[in-house]
C-alpha cells in the first residue's frame, strides 16, 4: 500500500526504528522526516512529537551502535540528514529555507553534535543571513532566531558567528511589535555573549553587547506572566541564564505573581495516570525552571582557606584598583542572608510541587542533577527541612539517588561525579536531624537503600571533608535505629576502615562522630564487636588502643563514645586482657579511667596541664563499667595485687572509695558498680 501522508510514513518509520536495530533510511523518507518539523504545517502538532521520537531513537542508535566512537557516530548522523538539510538551506523560498532552519533547530535539540557540524558548513551560514535580507518575513525570522539560539549555546557554532549575524540580531532585539521574535532574538543574544565571556578572545566568539541583565529579564517576566504560549520557551531559557546574575535573582525572587505563574508550567498531576499527564511536560521548559530554581536558591561556594589563597592570587596579579574590587561587589547580594530570603520566596511560592513534577516525569540527568543541587541548597538551613520532608522531600531525593545508581552501573561507582554526591549529601543532612522513620518512613527497606549511597558519599575520591562528616553523622542516626541496621552498615564494603581513617582527623567535629558511628556498631553490630577485640582479632589490640586514647581528649562527646565503646567490649575477657596488659606495658589505662569517673583524684597528666579535664555523669558511668568488668576478669593474685598497686598510684581506687562515701546525686547502679569494683580489690588491701 502506498503512503502518501507525512504521518502514515512517521507511524512506519517509528515502528521500523523501534523493532530493529538498523538505522537505514530512504530518501523519501528522510524528505518526510525532514518535512515534519515545519512548525508551519496543519498538522504539526501531529506529527513533531512522532518526529523527534524517530530522531532522537535513530541519533541514540548510531551512537550505540559505534560505542565510544564519538566522531564515527557523528559521521552517520551528518551523512544521513546533512545533503538534505543543505539543500533546503541553500534554496531561495521560503518554505525551502523554513523547512531547513526547522529540522537543524531540531537536531541541535537531539544531537547538537552532528547539528554543530552541519552549522559549520562553508557558505551556509551566509547563506542564511543572505536569504533572510531577501525575504524577511517575520515567520522566517523567528525560526532563524530560534535556529542561531540553539548554535550560540556551543563554543564550535559560536566561533563562526559574523558580525553580519550579531548586527541582525542586536537589530531584532528592538522588534518590540513581535514578542515571539524578541524573545528568541534576545535568548540568542545572552548565550552569544555568556559564551564570548568563557570561550576567550582566541576562539574569534564575536563580542556582544546586550544591554542591562535585568531589563532582559523584566522583558522574559512579562512574556512568562502574560502566558504568551509561543514565546515561554524563549523566555524561561533566557532567564535560564540570566538567572546565574545576583541584581536578577532578587528580581526575580521577588516578584510572587511571576514565581507562581514560572511553576504552574511544571504542574503536578495527583491522579492515577500523572505518568502519563507528566510525560506530556514540555521537556524543554521542565528543564529551564528547574535551572532558573537551582540559580535562585544556590549559596555561594564555601570555599577552604588554600581556595581563598588562590583567588587572592588571582586579584592580585589583576592590574588596576577594579578588577581587584569587583568579586566583593559582585557577591553582595550573595551573602547568605540573602540566599535565605531567596529560598523563602520559592519555597512560599511553591517550588516543592515542580520538583515532584519533574522527578515524576521522565526526568533527564540535567533536571535530576539540578533537583538534588537545588534540595540541597535548601536544606542547608534546618528550619526547612521539617518542611521537605512533610512535601514528600527524602522520597524525591531517593527517587534522583536509585536512577544515579542505575546510571553507574558498576559496583565501584566509579562513573559517580561531584554532582552525582549531591542529592545523597542533602538525604544526609534530612537523617542527621531527624529520625529514620520521618526521612524513610515504616519501611524499613528504605533505610537499607540508604546505606550503599551513604557508604559512597563516605569513601568517593570526590567527596569532600564535609560530604563525608555528613555521612558518617547520618549513618550514626540509621545504627541507632535496630541492631540489624548497625549490621547492615558495618557490612558495607570498605565502609568501617574510612570511618576508623576519619578518626584521625584534626577536625574535631569529624574526629567526634566517627567515633560516635563506631561506638553504635560496636553496640549492634556482632561482626564490629569482633573486629574490636570481642572475637580475639589479632589487630584487636591497635583498636583497643584508639578507642583508650580517645577517652582522654580534650572534647566531651568523644569521650563518650570512646568510653561507651569500651565499656561495651569490655564485656568481652579478651578485651579485659587486653587493656590490663596496656596497663603494665604504658600506665595509661588506669590514669584514664580515673579522669573519667573523678579527674580531682587523679594526678596531673601532661597531657591536661593547662586544663583539667571536666568530668560528666555518663564518664562516671562508663569508667565504673570498665574498671568493674576489667577488676572482675582477674582471676590470679598477683595480677590483682599489681593492679591494685597501680591504681593507688593513679588514684582510683581514691576516687572509688569518695565516689561511694559522698556522691548522693550519682544513680545507685552507678554506686553498686563502684562498690562491686571496691569489693573486687578489697582482699588484696587486708593482706
Amino acid at each position: 500500500m502506498a503512503l502518501n501522508s507525512t504521518s502514515d510514513v512517521l507511524d512506519v518509520l517509528l515502528k521500523g526504528i523501534r523493532d530493529s536495530s538498523e538505522n537505514n533510511l530512504l530518501p523519501t523518507e528522510i524528505t518526510h522526516l525532514t518535512s515534519a518539523f515545519l512548525s508551519t504545517r496543519s498538522d504539526s502538532t501531529t506529527v513533531r512529537p512522532k518526529a523527534y521520537l524517530i530522531l532522537s531513537a535513530f541519533c541514540q542508535g548510531a551512537r550505540a551502535s559505534r560505542g565510544k566512537e564519538s566522531d564515527a557516530a557523528t559521521k552517520i548522523i551528518t551523512k544521513t540528514f546533512g545533503h538534505a538539510t543543505l539543500q533546503y538551506l541553500r534554496g531561495t523560498d521560503e518554505i525551502s529555507l523554513l523547512t531547513g532552519i526547522s529540522f537543524l533547530t531540531a537536531l541541535f535539540q537531539v544531537d547538537s553534535q552532528a547539528a554543530c557540524v552541519i552549522f559549520a558548513e562553508d557558505g551556509l551560514v551566509e547563506n542564511l543571513m543572505d536569504s533572510i535580507d531577501l525575504s524577511p518575513s517575520d515567520v522566517l525570522s523567528q525560526n532563524l532566531a530560534h535556529l542561531l539560539g540553539q548554535a550560540c549555546g556551543h563554543k564550535g557554532c559560536r566561533a563562526i558567528m559574523s558580525p553580519q549575524i550579531v548586527r541582525w540580531l542586536e537589530f531584532k532585539s528592538g522588534h518590540t511589535g513581535d514578542p515571539i521574535l524578541r524573545g528568541a532574538v534576545a535568548v540568542a543574544l545572552i548565550k552569544l555573549s555568556r559564551g564570548a565571556a568563557s570561550d576567550g578572545p582566541e576562539n574569534g566568539t564575536p563580542e556582544v553587547q546586550i544591554g542591562r541583565s535585568d531589563g532582559l529579564a523584566a522583558m522574559m517576566v512579562e512574556i512568562v506572566i502574560s502566558e504568551q504560549a509561543s514565546s515561554v520557551v524563549d523566555a524561561i531559557e533566557g532567564l535560564g541564564y540570566l538567572s546565574m546574575e545576583s541584581t536578577v535573582k532578587e528580581l526575580l525572587s521577588k516578584d510572587k505573581v511571576f514565581l507562581k505563574r514560572l511553576f504552574a508550567l511544571v504542574p503536578f498531576q495527583k491522579s492515577t495516570s500523572s505518568s502519563t499527564a507528566s510525560n506530556d511536560l514540555n521537556p524543554t521548559i521542565v528543564y529551564g525552571v528547574i535551572i532558573i530554581i537551582c540559580n535562585l536558591v544556590a549559596y555561594r561556594p564555601r570555599l577552604s582557606e588554600e581556595q581563598k589563597q588562590v583567588e587572592n592570587l588571582k586579584r592580585m596579579t589583576k592590574t588596576g584598583k577594579g578588577l581587584a574590587a569587583a568579586p566583593e561587589t559582585v557577591s553582595s547580594l550573595e551573602n547568605d542572608d540573602h540566599v535565605k530570603a531567596r529560598i523563602h520566596s520559592v519555597m512560599e511560592a511553591g517550588a516543592f510541587s515542580v520538583f515532584s513534577a519533574a522527578i515524576s516525569s521522565n526526568a533527564s540527568l540535567g533536571v535530576r542533577v539540578n533537583v538534588g543541587k537545588s534540595l540541597l541548597s535548601i536544606v542547608e538551613e534546618r528550619e526547612y527541612r521539617g518542611e521537605v520532608l512533610q512535601a514528600g522531600g527524602a522520597k524525591v531525593l531517593q527517587i534522583i539517588i536509585r536512577k544515579g545508581l542505575a546510571t553507574s552501573g558498576d559496583t565501584s561507582n566509579d562513573n559517580f561525579n561531584a554532582l552525582d554526591l549531591e542529592p545523597i549529601q542533602a538525604l544526609a543532612k534530612l537523617a542527621i536531624t531527624s529520625s529514620p522513620v520521618q526521612v524513610f518512613g515504616p519501611n524499613v527497606g528504605a533505610m537499607y537503600d540508604a546505606i550503599r549511597p551513604l557508604s559512597i558519599l563516605l569513601q568517593h575520591p570526590l567527596s569532600n571533608l564535609l560530604q563525608r562528616f555528613e555521612a558518617v553523622m547520618a549513618l550514626t542516626n540509621l545504627a541507632s535505629h535496630s541492631a540489624d541496621m548497625s549490621s547492615r552498615i558495618a557490612g558495607a564494603e570498605g565502609l568501617l576502615n574510612k570511618v576508623e581513617l576519619l578518626l584521625l582527623e584534626e577536625h574535631t567535629l569529624v574526629r567526634r562522630a566517627s567515633m560516635e558511628l563506631i561506638c553504635n556498631l560496636i553496640a549492634g553490630s556482632d561482626a564490629t564487636f569482633e573486629r574490636y577485640g570481642g572475637g580475639e582479632s589479632p589487630n584487636s589490640t591497635s583498636k583497643i588502643h584508639v578507642l583508650l586514647a580517645l577517652s582522654d581528649v580534650d572534647d566531651l562527646p568523644t569521650r563518650l563514645a570512646a568510653s561507651g565503646a569500651l565499656a561495651t567490649l569490655t564485656s568481652a575477657p579478651s578485651v579485659c586482657r587486653a587493656l590490663i596488659a596496656l596497663q603494665f606495658e604504658r600506665h595509661r589505662f588506669l590514669p584514664i579511667m580515673t579522669q573519667l569517673i573523678d579527674p580531682s583524684a587523679a594526678p596531673t597528666m601532661e597531657d591536661h596541664q593547662d586544663q583539667p579535664l571536666q568530668t560528666h555523669p555518663g564518664l562516671v558511668h562508663r569508667g565504673i563499667v570498665c574498671i568493674r568488668n576489667v577488676f572482675n576478669s582477674i582471676h590470679d593474685d598477683r595480677t590483682r595485687e599489681t593492679i591494685t598497686k597501680e591504681s593507688k598510684e593513679a588514684g582510683l581506687l581514691e576516687a572509688l572509695v569518695q565516689l561511694v562515701k559522698r556522691d548522693s546525686t550519682a544513680k545507685e547502679t552507678i554506686l553498686q558498680q563502684a562498690a562491686e569494683a571496691l569489693t573486687l580489690l578489697t582482699p588484696v588491701n587486708r593482706a
